[in-house]
């Protein structure tokens, strides 16, 4: 059984001891052992819970559990719930646009909201991108205080 289907499965086997209800469940390897998954669901936002802190269990749990079956080969998994962190991500990338326009008409630096470490590093990347030679990006702050720094080099 490859990952994906152990992915699949594990994750199936959990939603059904929950209780919880989805319609499909599907699994991409995006790069070489890094896995999206997607659950399309009418309870959504039971399994997201309050500011994403049930889709982190999940994952969290999921991530434990497969890793187990496949002989503790290294992988990563990003869980996702009806596009959820999908549209979180174009949100970030979004704000971070009309920040890095605000830095530069005005040579300030712009700070960003505290957010998850990986949604700073989805930042910094972005920010590392074509188009953006002038751009330079920092965190600042301590553990869920953390946040981003936009600036011009």
């Amino acid at each position: 059984m490859d990952i994906e289907e152990i992915l699949k499965e594990t994750l199936e086997n959990l939603l059904k001891m929950l209780g919880a209800d989805y319609k499909k469940i599907s699994v991409e390897e995006d790069e070489k052992d890094n896995y999206s998954i997607n659950i399309e669901t009418d309870s959504a936002s039971i399994l997201i819970g309050y500011h994403g802190e049930n889709i982190q269990a999940l994952q969290h749990l999921l991530k434990v559990l497969s890793w187990k079956k496949t002989n503790n080969e290294n992988f990563n998994i990003m869980l996702d719930i009806d596009d959820y962190r999908k549209r979180q991500e174009e949100n970030v990338i979004n704000l971070t646009q009309r920040k890095i326009e605000t830095a530069r008409k005005t040579g300030q630096p712009q700070s960003l909201p505290p957010m998850s470490p990986y949604f700073r590093r989805k930042i910094h990347m972005h920010c590392m991108g074509v188009g953006f030679d002038d751009i330079e990006t920092l965190s600042r702050g301590e553990g869920d205080k953390r946040y981003v720094i936009i600036k011009l080099k």
